[in-house]
């Protein structure tokens, strides 16, 4: 079996690696037919995040056909076209029957994390029945890879979080794919602005076509100013923070308005300094989360009924055995224009 494996901090493999098998009667083994690569891989690539060890498999979003099922799961059977959730969720913990999914006592974010994940022919899943989708006869599955983590992640955590309401003024920090998830959900509530922030001019223009009203290149205009002037001096009802690093977090608590929230979404692999000496009279909310998917049923049916269509967000294709060239080009997003790339067996 053909496999991703981090090899530590920089360091990436396709190796051979044996075919996983059944180790609990909830899991099921799936035969990868799509997968994708996330911002979360590159910060696992750059020691980001330390709970992912060297020799692990990586990758955590795809769809496939169950191959083997365990004799506790329920719902699905060899055969069974399936959606793969990032999130492995057993649905009767604590933090489980909170819907927080992604601290599931014996779940969460494991998949290419603490366990092998979905870069490869054959991925293990953990309590099957609630952390697999079934997948409708018809559906468009290259759509459906990304309903595994970036549309629920900026639904959950840029849009829910952040409170995003109709009449409201939205900036997205970031452009990439999350950021534009959030972007096509932040639609679902007829905000009267979204403001979309970034370096990359060509991003802005797809974050223009997916219905931003104003694209601002941070890198060659004064973003506090034009966002302040833009909203008569107040700021955003809500900043989506939408990359993970210091200077964007600076940009949010720099354009939120009094009242406002700032909703984190990316993943921040060095601290940041919050400006509670700006801030600490303004009634703002800062929110974090990791996604629990706890949407995705409804965003299943979102895209079935072609209210919004993921796939726009695909711009490379590549071939499993091409997994370390799609890397490069995925790590060199504004170089080759990508957004999120389809690897196929």
């Amino acid at each position: 079996m053909k496999a991703l494996v981090y090899q530590g901090p920089g360091k990436k493999s396709l190796l051979d690696r044996p075919q996983p098998v059944l180790r609990d009667p909830g899991d099921a083994i799936v035969r990868v037919t799509r997968t994708t690569i996330c911002g979360t891989d590159l910060h696992i690539l750059k020691g980001d995040v330390p709970t992912c060890a060297p020799g692990r498999i990586l990758g955590h979003e795809g769809v496939g056909v169950v191959e083997a099922a365990g004799a506790g799961v329920a719902s699905f059977k060899p055969g069974d076209h399936v959606l793969i959730s990032c999130i492995s969720a057993c649905g009767r913990c604590e933090y489980c029957r909170r819907g927080m999914y992604s601290h599931c006592t014996t779940g969460g974010w494991i998949l290419g994390n603490e366990i092998d994940g979905t870069q490869a022919e054959y991925v293990r899943i953990p309590h099957a029945d609630t952390s697999l989708y079934p997948i409708p006869a018809g559906a468009d599955e290259d759509a459906l890879v990304m309903l595994s983590d970036i549309l629920p992640t900026g639904f959950e955590c840029g849009v829910l979080n952040g409170k995003v309401a109709p009449g409201g003024t939205v900036a997205i920090v970031g452009t990439g794919p999350v950021g534009l998830a959030a972007l096509l959900t932040a639609r679902f509530y007829s905000p009267a602005e979204i403001i979309a922030i970034d370096l990359d001019d060509n991003r802005l223009a797809v974050a223009q076509r997916f219905g931003a009203t104003l694209t601002i290149n941070s890198g060659k205009a004064d973003v506090t100013r034009i966002v302040r002037d833009r909203t008569n001096g107040r700021g955003v009802d809500t900043a989506i923070e939408a990359v993970g690093i210091p200077a964007t977090f600076d940009i949010c608590q720099n354009i939120v308005a009094p009242g406002g929230v700032i909703a984190n979404v990316g993943v921040h692999g060095s601290k940041v300094d919050l400006h509670l000496e700006s801030l600490w009279s303004a009634n703002i909310s800062i929110t974090t989360r990791l996604v629990d998917t706890s949407s995705t049923p409804m965003l299943l049916k979102t895209v079935a009924a072609k209210r919004i269509d993921p796939k726009m967000l695909i711009t490379h294709r590549f071939k499993l055995a091409q997994l370390i060239e799609a890397y490069e080009v995925f790590a060199n997003a504004a170089r080759h224009q990508a957004l999120k790339v389809i690897i196929e067996p």
